[in-house]
Protein backbone atom coordinates (compact mmCIF):
# COMPACT_ATOMS: atom_id res chain seq x y z
CA UNK A 1 0.00 0.00 0.00
CA UNK A 2 1.07 3.49 -1.29
CA UNK A 3 1.99 5.44 2.08
CA UNK A 4 0.14 8.86 2.77
CA UNK A 5 3.71 9.99 3.84
CA UNK A 6 7.02 8.99 3.22
CA UNK A 7 9.48 11.39 4.84
CA UNK A 8 12.84 11.38 3.86
CA UNK A 9 15.25 11.47 7.01
CA UNK A 10 15.34 9.32 9.73
CA UNK A 11 16.91 11.53 12.26
CA UNK A 12 15.81 13.27 14.96
CA UNK A 13 13.76 15.64 13.01
CA UNK A 14 12.79 13.04 10.61
CA UNK A 15 11.54 10.86 13.18
CA UNK A 16 10.16 13.36 15.17
CA UNK A 17 7.84 14.12 12.31
CA UNK A 18 6.98 11.26 11.27
CA UNK A 19 5.58 10.40 15.07
CA UNK A 20 3.41 12.72 15.19
CA UNK A 21 2.29 12.35 11.82
CA UNK A 22 1.33 9.04 12.48
CA UNK A 23 -0.51 10.00 15.74
CA UNK A 24 -2.83 12.37 13.58
CA UNK A 25 -3.86 9.42 11.62
CA UNK A 26 -1.33 9.31 8.58
CA UNK A 27 0.10 6.11 7.06
CA UNK A 28 3.95 7.00 7.56
CA UNK A 29 7.25 5.38 6.09
CA UNK A 30 10.58 6.64 6.92
CA UNK A 31 13.45 6.28 5.20
CA UNK A 32 16.49 6.19 7.18
CA UNK A 33 20.21 6.07 4.65
CA UNK A 34 22.49 5.72 7.70
CA UNK A 35 24.71 8.36 6.77
CA UNK A 36 28.12 7.73 8.31
CA UNK A 37 28.76 11.83 10.13
CA UNK A 38 25.16 12.22 10.13
CA UNK A 39 24.22 15.24 13.19
CA UNK A 40 21.49 13.42 15.34
CA UNK A 41 23.90 10.79 16.85
CA UNK A 42 27.11 13.51 16.35
CA UNK A 43 25.42 16.30 18.60
CA UNK A 44 25.81 17.62 22.37
CA UNK A 45 22.29 17.64 22.81
CA UNK A 46 22.08 21.31 24.34
CA UNK A 47 18.86 22.81 24.59
CA UNK A 48 20.03 26.47 24.84
CA UNK A 49 18.64 29.08 23.07
CA UNK A 50 19.18 31.84 26.02
CA UNK A 51 22.78 30.56 26.27
CA UNK A 52 23.28 30.64 22.91
CA UNK A 53 22.17 34.45 23.39
CA UNK A 54 20.27 34.34 19.71
CA UNK A 55 19.30 37.38 18.48
CA UNK A 56 15.13 38.07 19.11
CA UNK A 57 13.15 37.49 16.87
CA UNK A 58 11.51 34.29 14.64
CA UNK A 59 14.61 31.55 15.90
CA UNK A 60 14.60 32.61 19.02
CA UNK A 61 10.80 32.89 19.10
CA UNK A 62 11.12 29.24 17.43
CA UNK A 63 13.33 27.61 19.52
CA UNK A 64 11.61 28.85 23.14
CA UNK A 65 8.63 27.28 22.05
CA UNK A 66 10.76 23.99 21.26
CA UNK A 67 12.36 24.11 24.60
CA UNK A 68 8.68 24.52 26.70
CA UNK A 69 7.42 21.84 24.81
CA UNK A 70 10.36 19.28 25.56
CA UNK A 71 9.02 18.33 29.11
CA UNK A 72 6.30 16.88 27.84
CA UNK A 73 7.29 15.44 24.45
CA UNK A 74 9.59 13.26 26.05
CA UNK A 75 7.74 12.17 28.76
CA UNK A 76 5.21 10.79 26.43
CA UNK A 77 7.87 8.96 24.39
CA UNK A 78 9.03 7.06 27.56
CA UNK A 79 5.67 6.33 28.62
CA UNK A 80 4.94 4.39 24.97
CA UNK A 81 8.65 3.03 25.05
CA UNK A 82 9.68 2.22 28.51
CA UNK A 83 13.17 3.84 27.69
CA UNK A 84 14.60 7.18 29.43
CA UNK A 85 14.95 9.87 26.36
CA UNK A 86 17.67 11.63 28.60
CA UNK A 87 15.98 14.94 28.92
CA UNK A 88 17.92 16.38 32.51
CA UNK A 89 16.81 20.19 32.85
CA UNK A 90 19.88 21.14 34.99
CA UNK A 91 20.00 24.81 33.58
CA UNK A 92 23.09 26.03 31.59
CA UNK A 93 25.89 28.06 33.22
CA UNK A 94 27.50 30.94 30.26
CA UNK A 95 31.00 32.11 31.86
CA UNK A 96 32.92 34.96 30.29
CA UNK A 97 36.67 36.28 30.23
CA UNK A 98 35.25 39.87 30.27
CA UNK A 99 32.19 41.59 31.63
CA UNK A 100 29.56 41.63 29.10
CA UNK A 101 29.11 45.01 27.06
CA UNK A 102 25.45 44.51 26.97
CA UNK A 103 22.56 42.49 29.06
CA UNK A 104 21.32 39.35 28.65
CA UNK A 105 18.04 36.94 29.80
CA UNK A 106 20.02 35.23 32.29
CA UNK A 107 20.68 35.40 35.93
CA UNK A 108 24.47 37.55 36.03
CA UNK A 109 26.59 35.71 38.70
CA UNK A 110 29.89 36.90 40.15
CA UNK A 111 32.82 34.60 40.06
CA UNK A 112 32.79 33.56 43.73
CA UNK A 113 29.01 32.41 43.04
CA UNK A 114 30.16 30.72 39.69
CA UNK A 115 32.63 28.92 41.23
CA UNK A 116 29.89 27.31 44.01
CA UNK A 117 28.16 25.85 40.60
CA UNK A 118 31.19 24.93 39.32
CA UNK A 119 34.71 24.59 41.34
CA UNK A 120 37.84 25.49 39.71
CA UNK A 121 36.70 27.23 36.86
CA UNK A 122 39.79 29.49 35.40
CA UNK A 123 41.24 32.38 37.60
CA UNK A 124 40.36 34.45 34.21
CA UNK A 125 36.95 34.15 34.59
CA UNK A 126 35.51 37.12 35.38
CA UNK A 127 31.64 36.23 35.74
CA UNK A 128 29.13 34.75 33.69
CA UNK A 129 24.60 34.17 32.77
CA UNK A 130 23.02 31.49 34.59
CA UNK A 131 20.04 30.08 32.44
CA UNK A 132 17.61 27.93 34.88
CA UNK A 133 15.27 27.68 31.83
CA UNK A 134 17.94 25.92 29.11
CA UNK A 135 18.32 22.43 29.22
CA UNK A 136 20.13 19.22 27.80
CA UNK A 137 19.01 15.91 26.52
CA UNK A 138 21.06 12.56 25.72
CA UNK A 139 20.76 12.69 21.79
CA UNK A 140 21.73 9.29 21.22
CA UNK A 141 19.10 8.10 24.13
CA UNK A 142 16.47 10.33 22.42
CA UNK A 143 17.18 8.99 19.35
CA UNK A 144 16.71 5.29 20.35
CA UNK A 145 13.43 6.41 22.43
CA UNK A 146 12.17 7.95 19.36
CA UNK A 147 12.98 5.63 16.57
CA UNK A 148 11.33 3.22 19.41
CA UNK A 149 8.20 4.93 19.90
CA UNK A 150 8.08 5.79 15.96
CA UNK A 151 8.33 1.60 15.32
CA UNK A 152 5.60 0.71 18.37
CA UNK A 153 3.51 3.31 16.22
CA UNK A 154 2.99 1.25 13.25
CA UNK A 155 5.25 4.16 11.37
CA UNK A 156 7.59 1.52 8.67
CA UNK A 157 11.47 2.22 8.64
CA UNK A 158 13.71 1.74 5.34
CA UNK A 159 17.05 1.03 5.72
CA UNK A 160 17.90 2.97 2.23
CA UNK A 161 19.62 6.14 0.72
CA UNK A 162 17.96 8.28 -1.07
CA UNK A 163 19.03 9.03 -4.66
CA UNK A 164 16.38 11.36 -6.37
CA UNK A 165 13.44 12.53 -6.83
CA UNK A 166 11.21 12.64 -10.00
CA UNK A 167 8.57 14.42 -10.43
CA UNK A 168 6.12 15.61 -13.36
CA UNK A 169 5.13 19.35 -13.59
CA UNK A 170 4.20 20.29 -9.76
CA UNK A 171 4.46 17.27 -8.06
CA UNK A 172 6.91 14.51 -7.29
CA UNK A 173 6.14 10.92 -8.59
CA UNK A 174 8.46 8.31 -6.86
CA UNK A 175 11.58 8.45 -5.13
CA UNK A 176 14.38 6.83 -6.39
CA UNK A 177 16.83 4.70 -3.91
CA UNK A 178 19.40 2.60 -3.35
CA UNK A 179 17.04 -0.48 -3.00
CA UNK A 180 14.32 0.79 -5.76
CA UNK A 181 12.35 2.95 -6.02
CA UNK A 182 9.10 4.43 -3.43
CA UNK A 183 5.72 6.26 -3.94
CA UNK A 184 3.68 8.14 -1.24
CA UNK A 185 1.20 10.75 -1.26
CA UNK A 186 3.42 13.50 -0.14
CA UNK A 187 6.76 13.48 0.93
CA UNK A 188 9.05 15.29 3.43
CA UNK A 189 12.91 16.23 3.29
CA UNK A 190 14.21 15.80 6.16
CA UNK A 191 17.75 14.58 5.15
CA UNK A 192 20.15 17.30 7.20
CA UNK A 193 22.86 17.74 5.72
CA UNK A 194 22.65 16.01 2.93
CA UNK A 195 19.17 17.66 1.89
CA UNK A 196 20.66 19.74 -1.11
CA UNK A 197 21.75 16.27 -2.77
CA UNK A 198 18.11 15.69 -3.63
CA UNK A 199 16.29 18.77 -3.80
CA UNK A 200 17.91 22.68 -4.88
CA UNK A 201 18.38 23.96 -1.49
CA UNK A 202 21.35 25.97 -0.11
CA UNK A 203 22.00 23.62 2.37
CA UNK A 204 25.74 22.60 3.28
CA UNK A 205 28.06 20.61 5.81
CA UNK A 206 29.44 22.16 8.23
CA UNK A 207 31.59 20.21 10.39
CA UNK A 208 32.01 19.95 14.01
CA UNK A 209 34.48 17.70 16.01
CA UNK A 210 33.60 16.64 19.93
CA UNK A 211 35.47 14.23 21.92
CA UNK A 212 34.47 13.34 25.59
CA UNK A 213 36.30 13.25 28.71
CA UNK A 214 35.20 11.21 32.15
CA UNK A 215 35.71 11.94 35.61
CA UNK A 216 34.07 14.16 38.61
CA UNK A 217 30.81 14.83 37.33
CA UNK A 218 29.40 18.48 36.73
CA UNK A 219 25.82 19.17 37.68
CA UNK A 220 24.92 21.39 34.53
CA UNK A 221 26.62 22.56 30.82
CA UNK A 222 29.12 24.87 30.49
CA UNK A 223 28.74 26.87 27.87
CA UNK A 224 31.73 29.30 27.37
CA UNK A 225 33.54 31.78 24.92
CA UNK A 226 35.18 29.26 23.01
CA UNK A 227 33.91 25.45 24.00
CA UNK A 228 31.09 23.97 25.68
CA UNK A 229 31.20 21.05 28.24
CA UNK A 230 28.00 18.73 28.47
CA UNK A 231 27.92 16.66 31.72
CA UNK A 232 26.35 12.88 31.12
CA UNK A 233 24.62 11.56 34.30
CA UNK A 234 26.90 8.66 34.00
CA UNK A 235 30.37 10.81 34.44
CA UNK A 236 31.12 11.47 30.77
CA UNK A 237 31.77 14.85 30.00
CA UNK A 238 30.85 15.99 26.27
CA UNK A 239 33.43 18.76 25.18
CA UNK A 240 32.94 20.85 21.68
CA UNK A 241 32.69 22.01 18.81
CA UNK A 242 34.67 22.74 16.04
CA UNK A 243 33.08 24.80 12.99
CA UNK A 244 34.87 23.95 10.08
CA UNK A 245 33.62 24.41 6.52
CA UNK A 246 35.32 21.49 4.76
CA UNK A 247 32.54 19.93 2.53
CA UNK A 248 31.56 16.31 3.56
CA UNK A 249 35.61 15.76 4.27
CA UNK A 250 35.41 12.70 6.96
CA UNK A 251 37.26 12.22 10.61
CA UNK A 252 39.23 13.89 13.68
CA UNK A 253 42.16 15.73 12.79
CA UNK A 254 44.99 16.15 15.98
CA UNK A 255 44.45 20.49 15.04
CA UNK A 256 40.73 20.27 15.71
CA UNK A 257 40.96 17.94 19.25
CA UNK A 258 43.81 19.94 20.05
CA UNK A 259 42.04 23.27 19.79
CA UNK A 260 39.22 21.45 21.86
CA UNK A 261 41.23 20.45 24.60
CA UNK A 262 43.07 23.81 25.08
CA UNK A 263 39.85 25.21 25.03
CA UNK A 264 38.07 23.57 27.74
CA UNK A 265 41.22 23.43 30.15
CA UNK A 266 41.58 27.29 29.79
CA UNK A 267 37.90 27.77 30.80
CA UNK A 268 38.51 24.69 33.49
CA UNK A 269 41.96 23.63 34.28
CA UNK A 270 41.34 20.67 36.96
CA UNK A 271 39.93 19.08 33.32
CA UNK A 272 43.62 17.87 33.16
CA UNK A 273 42.98 14.57 35.72
CA UNK A 274 40.18 14.10 33.85
CA UNK A 275 40.54 10.03 31.05
CA UNK A 276 40.22 11.24 27.54
CA UNK A 277 37.70 8.80 26.08
CA UNK A 278 37.38 9.36 22.62
CA UNK A 279 36.07 11.17 19.87
CA UNK A 280 33.79 11.51 16.80
CA UNK A 281 32.58 13.93 14.45
CA UNK A 282 29.38 14.86 12.12
CA UNK A 283 28.22 17.57 9.74
CA UNK A 284 25.57 19.97 10.66
CA UNK A 285 23.08 21.41 7.99
CA UNK A 286 23.82 24.79 7.61
CA UNK A 287 21.72 27.60 5.72
CA UNK A 288 23.44 30.95 4.68
CA UNK A 289 21.47 32.89 7.16
CA UNK A 290 21.80 29.94 10.27
CA UNK A 291 17.99 29.67 9.69
CA UNK A 292 15.87 26.18 9.05
CA UNK A 293 14.20 25.85 5.92
CA UNK A 294 10.76 24.88 6.53
CA UNK A 295 7.60 24.55 5.04
CA UNK A 296 6.76 24.11 1.27
CA UNK A 297 8.50 23.75 -1.90
CA UNK A 298 8.07 24.44 -5.50
CA UNK A 299 6.57 20.80 -5.65
CA UNK A 300 3.02 20.54 -4.41
CA UNK A 301 3.44 16.84 -2.35
CA UNK A 302 6.91 17.88 -1.27
CA UNK A 303 7.60 19.38 1.98
CA UNK A 304 10.98 21.01 3.62
CA UNK A 305 12.75 20.07 7.20
CA UNK A 306 16.02 20.94 7.31
CA UNK A 307 18.85 23.11 7.58
CA UNK A 308 18.39 23.68 11.63
CA UNK A 309 22.47 23.93 11.64
CA UNK A 310 23.43 23.93 15.49
CA UNK A 311 19.45 23.55 16.78
CA UNK A 312 18.36 20.43 15.51
CA UNK A 313 18.15 18.60 18.75
CA UNK A 314 16.14 21.78 20.25
CA UNK A 315 13.66 22.20 17.48
CA UNK A 316 12.55 18.99 17.02
CA UNK A 317 9.45 19.33 18.74
CA UNK A 318 8.64 22.02 17.38
CA UNK A 319 9.31 20.92 13.98
CA UNK A 320 7.53 17.87 14.30
CA UNK A 321 4.24 20.08 15.21
CA UNK A 322 4.61 22.97 12.98
CA UNK A 323 5.19 21.05 9.89
CA UNK A 324 2.43 18.18 10.64
CA UNK A 325 0.36 20.75 10.77
CA UNK A 326 1.02 21.77 7.50
CA UNK A 327 1.31 18.64 6.14
CA UNK A 328 -1.87 17.19 7.31
CA UNK A 329 -4.03 19.69 7.46
CA UNK A 330 -2.66 22.62 5.51
CA UNK A 331 -2.43 24.83 8.59
CA UNK A 332 0.10 27.50 8.94
CA UNK A 333 1.65 29.21 11.30
CA UNK A 334 2.93 32.29 12.02
CA UNK A 335 6.34 30.73 13.52
CA UNK A 336 6.48 28.73 10.55
CA UNK A 337 6.49 31.21 7.93
CA UNK A 338 9.58 32.94 8.41
CA UNK A 339 11.52 30.18 7.63
CA UNK A 340 10.17 29.19 4.41
CA UNK A 341 12.63 28.71 1.64
CA UNK A 342 11.22 31.90 -0.56
CA UNK A 343 12.61 34.19 2.00
CA UNK A 344 15.16 36.86 0.47
CA UNK A 345 18.21 35.94 2.71
CA UNK A 346 17.83 32.26 0.44
CA UNK A 347 17.03 33.39 -2.73
CA UNK A 348 20.11 34.21 -3.40
CA UNK A 349 21.56 31.23 -3.12
CA UNK A 350 19.18 29.00 -4.58
CA UNK A 351 20.98 26.27 -6.73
Amino acid sequence: MIPDILVVGGGIIGLGIALELRDRGAQVQVLEGQMPGAATPAAAGMLAPQAEDLAPGPLLDLCLLSRGLYGPWTEKLTARTSMPSGYWPCGILAPLYQNPSRGRSGVWLDLESLREKVPGLSVEVTGGWWFSMDAQVDNQALWSCLLKAVQLAGVEVLPAAAVKFHHRGDKVEFLETGSGCLSAGHYVLAAGAWSSKLYPLPVAPLKGQMLVLRGPRLDQVVFGPDVYLVPRRDGRLLVGATTEEVGFTPGNTAAGISNLLQAALRLLPTLASYTLEGYWWGFRPSTPDGWPILGPSQWDNLTLATGHLRNGILLAPATAQLISNWVWERQTHPLLEPFGVGRPSLQENLI
